[in-house]
């Protein structure tokens, strides 16, 4: 038997002709049956779209929200971390503490595109963004706070020690009790 040849073999016995060449009224002229209209149905259609809408935008707060309290756990491993790298300098300690400034800088300098996709004229986005920023800043601050348990931070008076002027010596003698002190000799050191 061949490709496309039927099983008379006189061609096409069945088609179906979808063009409508009568001359009958179409399906526009014919009234709606009773209880039912076209307005109800394209109102319901745009009330459907609105909820569609809408829901998506709650969608979209809903994870915005999510995606601000995302710091929040990771601060608590970091604290932790830190607790168990303790107190004194050594590479583990030094490596989580970088670590732990590094995350929330790198957090803070892409605050936009964390927020990109949940960008609607009906999610406002202010609040998650300022709970981000705040979780990211109490991030920065514990690592600054476990670089001063290190002693890694110049907080001392000794710590800058190399950046004051040579101290002056200065030797006085007392001649009598009317004399006003004054310096006879000065030495650099």
């Amino acid at each position: 038997m061949e490709k496309g040849k039927g099983v008379m073999g006189s061609g096409r016995r069945w088609a179906v002709d979808f063009t409508d060449n009568s001359t009958t009224p179409s399906t526009r002229d014919i009234a709606d049956p009773p209880g039912f209209s076209r307005a109800s149905q394209d109102q319901d259609d745009s009330t459907l779209s609105r909820q569609k809408k809408d829901a998506e935008a709650n969608w979209k707060s809903q994870k915005a929200w999510e995606v601000a309290q995302a710091p929040f756990k990771n601060l608590m491993m970091m604290g932790f971390m830190m607790w168990m790298a303790g107190s004194t300098v050594h590479l583990f300690s030094i490596g989580i503490t970088f670590s732990a400034l590094w995350q929330p800088i790198s957090a803070l300098q892409g605050v936009g595109k964390v927020f990109e996709p949940y960008k609607d004229s009906k999610v406002d986005l202010l609040g998650p963004k300022l709970l981000f920023i705040a979780l990211n800043l109490g991030g920065l601050a514990l690592g600054v706070w476990k670089l001063n348990t290190l002693g890694l931070l110049p907080t001392h008076a000794s710590d800058w020690v190399s950046s004051l002027p040579p101290a002056l010596v200065q030797f006085f003698f007392l001649n009598s009790p009317s004399v006003f002190l004054k310096p006879l000799l000065t030495i650099k050191i």
